[in-house]
């Protein structure tokens, strides 16, 4: 897998769009692990600036992850109700609910503009969350010399992405935070762990395979490698550092008590997703909520009343992804942190070998 992705150690760094910047995967790639960029949420010409923002600050292989969904479909009257429904919350802070939603990106599954980007950019690295683009993009990406990655919650997603002839297989566990990239939300879940996820794809697949969800430190990283993982995805972990792009409102929380809580909601974006518990986790979990919109148009009213609260100072409406394990978040600059986790690895494979001999 090290040699597949070009690295030194096997520690990637998740993409969160949102949060990655160009210096956090650079940190990362160039601490030996393999940096993320998360354009998922952007358009093509974005994407290709922070491509390129990032090749000025490594000369390392880097990540570059898009989104899958399905486009979402408009339902005047479910955005309506949802609007309204948000409108005293909104209200509070001096703000009015949207009049209508908007499909606030574009899936990769539709996005030619994006595609042309990567092949002339040729990032070492794209990754695929929610599902796979058609087999068209697929062969141009490979045939630019890009090693492709795609995430799985279950064994039919990884099937599929074996099938397709992707290079890895992300095994995301459902202590992941933020948006699992299950391709079906609407369809049947396993809600699989990490550990047990991991185990059944490394024995069922010959491809490499990337373990993800509520790993947070090298004894997690270690677990993963024993599971048959040839590395080992991390996304929490790195929120803190000072290279990501979040607000103080999110860092506070996510280095509190505050950490030791997590939960699923869809009301953020309209797709499930694991956070911090907050006020909008709260409101979400109302029992007079309606129907939520299609992801990612809800997310166009979550960022607006996150964008009212936080004017008037409250951050308890932002999207505070965060996966199970986030209590064992550390603020540090992400070069000690990959320092960090190489030395726990380490340490931790260590007292494996000395329990096996003894």
């Amino acid at each position: 897998m090290t040699t597949l992705l070009g690295i030194d150690t096997p520690i990637v760094q998740a993409p969160m769009a949102g949060v990655s910047t160009p210096a956090l995967a650079a940190a990362v790639s160039n601490a030996g692990g393999l940096g993320s960029l998360g354009v998922g949420a952007m358009n093509a010409e974005g994407a290709r600036k922070v491509i390129r923002e990032t090749r000025a600050l490594t000369g390392k292989p880097f990540n570059v992850n898009v989104f899958c969904h399905a486009p979402s479909k408009t339902n005047a009257a479910v955005e309506q109700a949802w609007t309204e429904w948000l409108a005293p919350v909104f209200a509070r802070y001096d703000a009015k609910s949207p009049q209508t939603l908007s499909e606030i990106y574009t899936s990769f599954v539709a996005d030619e503009a994006m595609l042309k980007v990567f092949v002339e950019e040729k990032p070492a690295v794209v990754s695929f969350h929610f599902g796979l683009p058609p087999k068209d993009f697929i062969d141009a990406l490979h045939d630019a010399g890009i090693t492709l990655l795609a995430s799985a919650a279950n064994l039919r997603e990884a099937q599929r992405i074996d099938d397709a002839g992707i290079d890895a297989i992300v095994a995301q566990g459902i202590e992941v935070g933020g948006h699992r990239g299950i391709f079906d939300p609407q369809g049947d879940d396993d809600r699989l762990g990490t550990m047990a996820l991991t185990r059944l794809v490394a024995a069922k697949f010959d491809r490499p395979v990337i373990a993800a969800g509520g790993i947070m430190d090298g004894a997690g990283i270690a677990a993963a490698l024993a599971l048959g993982a040839q590395a080992a995805q991390l996304g929490t972990a790195f929120v803190p550092c000072a290279e990501t792009s979040i607000d103080a409102g999110y860092r506070r929380a996510i280095l509190s008590d505050a950490a030791e809580r997590t939960t699923f909601t869809a009301a953020i974006s309209g797709r499930v997703a694991r956070s911090l518990v907050n006020a909008f986790t709260e409101l979400g979990a109302r029992g007079d909520a309606p129907t939520i919109p299609d992801y990612p148009n809800t997310y166009d009213a979550g960022k607006a009343l996150h964008a009212a609260a936080k004017a008037q100072g409250d951050f308890g409406y932002g999207a505070q992804w965060a996966g199970q394990a986030a209590a064992l978040a550390r603020e540090l600059p992400a070069a000690e942190l990959m320092t960090r986790l190489e030395a726990e690895l380490k340490e931790s494979i260590a007292k494996l070998q000395r329990y096996a001999a003894s």
